[in-house]
């Protein structure tokens, strides 16, 4: 297993290194790299070639990437080399936090959710909604599983809604022998494309909102979401807008950023955050 994983740690690192101009490999060059055969190379470059990577020889042998690699592929390859490369040293706090509490049904819930989505197949799941509350046999397409805010959550569909759910709080899984009609790949993006922080859902708002200087020092060298845009302004503000789904998290999110953040549209936004306040102030007798 270790041997596997690093020669898919290679490769994905040769990839980089053949979209990156600075420097011109060689496959002997890169044999000297990693302290392996040139032929062990050429045969990464065969393997990542009958993946669909547009790599080939330049002029004087040197290693290049011919087509772009498309955003998906990117967010592929990241991901997989991020885990490979951290796997030993970095605390996933989502899946501890999962494995304290259900212990080995955390791995079993898993691999019954993904063979569902694999192979279409409706779900039966018990959800500990609340404390006391725990919802038997519900009935879910499960489409995606996926990190979000600190916990590992699963998209599906329920009674025709799109919802996610805790992987946390769903205690057990069973795969039934129901099929469900597969939901788009690129619907489903579409979904993540408006998510503020972790809410994913088919409803949509643009905000707009003022920063002060202090905050628009912060918050420009970040991508919060795909969506946004900033407005500078002469007195060094900025105008944050963007189109969210849902009010309540971008509310939340203003609320505890306190002076110099303030919204200018929409009203609701505004009156979310203002009742968010009060309840803060009440908490401590103001």
């Amino acid at each position: 297993m270790l041997e596997l994983q690093t020669k898919i740690k290679r490769q994905i690192e040769i990839l980089g290194i053949a979209v990156d101009n600075a420097q011109a490999w060689k496959p002997v060059d890169l044999s000297e790299l990693y302290g392996c055969e040139e032929l062990t190379i050429k045969r990464d470059l065969q393997e990542l070639r009958s993946y669909g990577f547009d790599l080939h020889s330049e002029k004087k042998g040197v290693v290049k990437l011919g087509t772009p690699l498309e955003p998906r592929q990117i967010k592929e390859l990241l991901v997989q080399y991020i885990g490979l490369s951290n796997s030993d040293y970095a605390i996933d706090r989502a899946t501890t936090l999962m494995v304290k509490k259900l212990r080995e049904k955390s791995l079993s819930n898993v691999v019954i959710l993904q063979h569902c989505i694999d192979q279409n197949l409706v779900a039966s799941i018990d959800y500990q909604k609340e404390a006391d509350e725990l919802e038997s046999d519900r009935k879910i397409h499960p489409l995606l599983i996926f990190q979000s805010d600190g916990y590992w959550r699963v998209l599906a569909v329920n009674e025709g809604k799109v919802k996610q759910y805790h992987l946390i709080k769903i205690l057990a899984v069973r795969a039934t022998d129901r099929k469900f009609k597969r939901v788009p790949r690129e619907q489903i993006d579409e979904l993540f494309r408006f998510s503020f922080k972790s809410w994913i859902g088919a409803e949509r708002h643009r905000v707009k909102i003022k920063l002060s200087p202090l905050w628009a020092d912060r918050v420009r060298p970040q991508l919060m979401i795909e969506t946004q845009s900033l407005t500078n302004g002469l007195d060094g503000t900025v105008v944050f807008e963007a189109t969210v789904n849902s009010l309540l998290e971008v509310a939340s999110w203003v609320a505890t950023k306190g002076a110099g953040v303030e919204v200018l549209e929409p009203a609701q936004l505004r009156d979310m955050v203002i009742a968010l306040a009060r309840g803060t102030l009440q908490n401590y007798g103001a």
